[in-house]
């Protein structure tokens, strides 16, 4: 009998279980987009895991191609409701985009985002807060586009990318707006490294299962010597940026404009950084 185990029962993403290594797939059409819904389902499967001692590695990778997670949902802030479901159950200080990704780098077990396809904004900043990254030298691109609509990063990203490179290149990041190729990303430190998209599922998965084979309390002492930086200063400067702009006119003008403009449909989202410059 296999060892792989499925779970069909979340609606925007699947999870398989192969002995330690368990891959959550990202299925949220037609583009991932970071909405309310995928973010409950990711703190409730990573929550369930957490819980789960038999489990060393998660895998992050999407279902979709083109598109690892778009963005953060255009229209979150939209649903009330939801939106304050979620903020009920955030870290002290944090907002719910940061808890994401703080849940994502308190995860006892090794995370590892498998990146093919597009990842930007909210995307981006759940790839930087696993523990590890690996692209598809062909497919996989990464961004901070945020500066465009007018606001700054507000899940965590101006706190990632400044523990993986300089500030130069944090600023270019942010400022530039621009969509990075693995190669780029890679060297720029904030991917681990690029890999032939022919090559990427088996290097993962070799590296994933070699982790999750080595002997009991090795991965979780590992983790202990080594944990993440404790951000909690800069989340709140974070967030306080991202308030102030994001409620400003201009940034529902742009949010508006672009939803007019095919925003969050497969061929505009392409190239949405060409939209939004040219707005």
């Amino acid at each position: 009998m296999s060892n792989i185990m499925k779970n069909e029962v979340y609606q925007t993403i699947r999870t398989e279980r192969n002995g330690g290594v368990a891959t959550i797939f990202i299925n949220n059409p037609p583009v991932n987009v970071l909405g309310t819904k995928l973010m409950k389902e990711l703190k409730t499967v990573l929550q369930e895991y957490a819980g789960d001692d038999t489990v060393k590695v998660i895998v992050f990778e999407s279902d979709n191609s083109e598109f690892f997670i778009a963005h953060v949902d255009i229209n979150i802030l939209d649903d009330q409701e939801a939106v304050e479901e979620l903020t009920k159950d955030v870290y002290e200080g944090l907002n719910i985009f940061q808890t994401i990704g703080e849940i994502i780098r308190r995860q006892p077990q090794v995370t590892i985002v498998k990146l093919k396809g597009i990842a930007r904004a909210g995307g981006a900043e759940f790839v930087a807060a696993a523990d590890m990254s690996f692209a598809s030298l062909e497919t996989g691109k990464i961004g901070q586009t945020e500066a465009l609509m007018g606001i700054i990063p507000g899940g965590g990203a101006t706190q990632y990318l400044s523990e993986k490179m300089p500030r130069n290149r944090v600023l270019e990041v942010i400022l530039g707006a621009e969509l990075f190729d693995a190669k780029d990303a890679e060297r720029y430190g904030w991917i681990n490294r690029s890999v032939p998209d022919s090559e990427i599922d088996l290097f993962v998965d070799k590296l994933a299962q070699q982790i999750a084979s080595l002997p009991d309390g090795v991965v979780a002492t590992v983790k202990k010597v080594l944990p993440p930086a404790n951000l909690q200063q800069g989340y709140q400067k974070e967030n306080d940026g991202w308030l102030e702009l994001v409620s400003k006119p201009k940034a529902a003008e742009i949010f508006s404009s672009i939803m007019k403009k095919g925003a969050q449909t497969p061929d505009v989202e392409k190239e949405i950084e060409t939209l939004l410059r040219s707005l």
